[in-house]
């Protein structure tokens, strides 16, 4: 995958990080990638001094950075076997809220990719609060590592939507694919690009009320079905040198219901999906496919935003918008 030159590892204690490393190193080895470990201690500056303030001596403030130092020795000891492999990596522990410190590094220091693992859960293997946060709001694609995930990749899904009347869904599209034949081919895995259609309220045009001849909704929907075959045909045409890894399906049917029932079906391990929310109303940051998909899938998942995607997350300040 020769994309990704500045690599930011989440390795706070709720994160299963350690399914992580083999990945980072052969992304950074693959393309002399800088990486930053950062771990963040979920609590305002100055909270834990004020916790510890009744310890005698007033050494509030002295046990805090003790607790910093501990946590920086930790992302030092992480950080040596990667070093080891001629991998640059710096290390940072910052504090308060981890989405917001995590995407806050990113736009500070421009980082093109965040990985991460899943959240730790062991009643519960889907993805958690703060990887959804993550995957709604932070800029650059988040990988978020399943916790059983291998170091590569054998089975990947690429979930697209083609569409020639939206540009910028067009250009997420190719970016899916970018990555998910790229990863495929780096990983020797078998890759199934995936465009769900359907005809929109075919159902209730086939509904007595609606007083639409059959023969005519059939027509609509052989409409249908051919054009968005069509528009498939045409993105994965440009990808056509990794037809030995591809296989290419277009399934009639409800978009998240399909990829849920493809990946169980299938055994996917990978899934490279778009976020983009096809709506203008603000605080809309994921669309109800991704949506749905990301809250029940088990599998490994490389979330990916369109280009000018503008995070609700500042530098300089939190909203209600960023929090929710």
């Amino acid at each position: 995958m020769q994309r990704f030159k500045n690599i930011l590892v989440v390795c706070d204690g709720q994160s299963a990080f350690e399914s992580a490393f083999d990945r980072v190193a052969g992304l950074a080895r693959a393309n002399t990638a800088e990486v930053t470990l950062i771990d963040v201690v979920e609590t305002a500056e100055g909270e834990l001094a004020r916790l510890f303030s009744a310890l005698p001596g007033a050494r509030g403030h002295e046990i805090e950075d003790q607790v910093i130092d501990v946590h920086r020795a930790r992302l030092e000891a992480l950080a040596a076997p990667l070093r080891e492999q001629d991998v640059p990596v710096r290390t940072t522990v910052q504090l308060g809220i981890p989405f917001i410190q995590i995407i806050r590094r990113v736009l500070r220091d421009g980082h093109d990719l965040v990985v991460k693992g899943a959240q730790r859960a062991p009643a519960q293997p889907f993805l958690r609060g703060p990887d959804m946060h993550l995957m709604r709001k932070c800029p650059c694609p988040v990988w978020v590592l399943n916790s059983s995930a291998e170091p590569c990749a054998r089975h990947i899904l690429a979930a697209v939507a083609p569409d020639p009347d939206e540009k910028v869904q067009g250009g997420l599209n190719r970016t899916i694919m970018e990555l998910a034949t790229s990863l495929a081919r780096q990983d020797e895995a078998r890759l199934d690009v995936l465009n769900v259609w359907d005809l929109p309220e075919e159902s209730t045009l086939r509904h007595s009320l609606a007083k639409v001849p059959p023969e005519e909704v059939d027509q609509l929907v052989a409409n249908a079905e051919r054009q968005s075959a069509s528009r498939l045909q045409q993105l994965t045409g440009e990808f056509a040198r990794y037809n030995d890894l591809m296989r290419v399906l277009h399934i009639k049917g409800m978009a998240a219901d399909v990829i849920l029932e493809h990946v169980a079906a299938e055994g996917i391990d990978t899934i490279v999906i778009g976020t983009l929310a096809r709506t203008s109303v603000e605080g809309f940051f994921i669309g109800n496919t991704a949506e749905t998909v990301l809250n029940r899938v088990t599998a490994s998942v490389l979330a990916v935003k369109p280009k000018g995607f503008v995070s609700p997350v500042t530098l300089d300040r939190i909203t209600e918008e960023a929090l929710a």
